[in-house]
């Protein structure tokens, strides 16, 4: 078992991925940087559906990363099989290799709840406990025994979520009486609390104003220099605005069944997914001639 320190200071037992240095050495992705995973042929089924099919692309460090395609595209599916979560369901198996800073994701000695741990997930719909604010930051970190004073792990998370001063005379109070865009934020910083490597996002703004929305799309951009993220996303506008890479997934039918697959279309930088396209579909995708 490896011991390392954390950033908030406490000790960091890691038994199962190694994020100060994996076995081996990822190459890196396609515009240049490290990539925290890469992805091989993978595909995901429910029994005996597959809900998406072969896919191979890699996501790089400490960039924005869109997922865009129309519904049942299978990118909510897709992206739940970073922490794993796909676990979940008895039915749910990944197929092919995802390996994570080197390590294989889904190997059998991996820790599938260190593995959520390490890449957080924050959801369509805010969702903060029924606890005051300050204890659903501090939740996580004592759970996961994080040493050092809880005071400034909540100050802190709050800080970095952009919410620190529009609650920190708040924080006995319950969390269900702040805003929808408060309690994504809070959500954000609940996520942070425990210091993972990855934030997964699905579709995080889809139920907030567009106030509220800026105010998070503006978070993203100031967190990533600490965190890789990966996004789901409906909104192509928003993932113009926020991402640095964008796959397009789009969706086939099985012919003797009326049941759709998930399939990646195009993976590229956002700046020629929305501009220059490779495929056709990604460009009819874009401009609004379906989807």
């Amino acid at each position: 078992m490896e011991t390392v320190t954390s950033r908030s200071g406490g000790v960091d037992k890691r038994p199962s991925v190694r994020l100060d240095k994996g076995p081996e050495r990822v190459q890196p992705s396609g515009d240049g940087g490290e990539a925290v995973f890469e992805i091989e042929g993978v595909s995901v089924y429910y029994g005996g559906f597959r809900a998406v099919r072969d896919i191979t692309m890699s996501i790089p460090r400490n960039r924005i990363t869109a997922l865009i395609g129309p519904s049942g595209c299978g990118k909510t599916t897709f992206l739940r099989c970073f922490n794993r979560m796909n676990d979940l369901v008895e039915s749910a198996r990944v197929e092919g290799v995802i390996k994570y800073h080197g390590v294989n994701l889904y190997g059998k000695d991996i820790d599938a709840v260190e593995v959520r741990r390490r890449v957080g997930m924050v959801f369509q719909k805010p969702n903060p406990f029924p606890k005051s604010i300050y204890d659903n930051i501090a939740f996580g970190p004592k759970i996961a025994g994080f040493k050092g004073s809880m005071d400034d792990i909540v100050e802190r998370s709050l800080e970095r979520a952009a919410l620190w001063d529009e609650v920190k005379d708040r924080l006995g109070e319950s969390a269900m009486g702040l805003s929808g865009g408060q309690q994504q934020r809070l959500c954000i910083a609940r996520c942070i609390a425990v210091e993972p490597d990855v934030i997964l996002m699905d579709e995080p703004c889809s139920a907030l104003d567009p106030i509220a929305t800026g105010r998070i799309e503006d978070l993203m951009q100031e967190i990533k220099q600490d965190f890789t993220i990966i996004i789901v996303t409906h909104n192509m506008q928003q993932a113009a605005r926020v991402s640095d890479m964008t796959a397009f997934f789009t969706v086939e039918i099985q012919e003797d069944q009326d049941r759709r697959t998930g399939l990646l279309v195009e993976y590229d930088s956002t700046e020629k997914m929305f501009t220059n396209p490779g495929d056709e579909r990604t460009e009819n995708y874009v401009t609004g001639r379906f989807g």
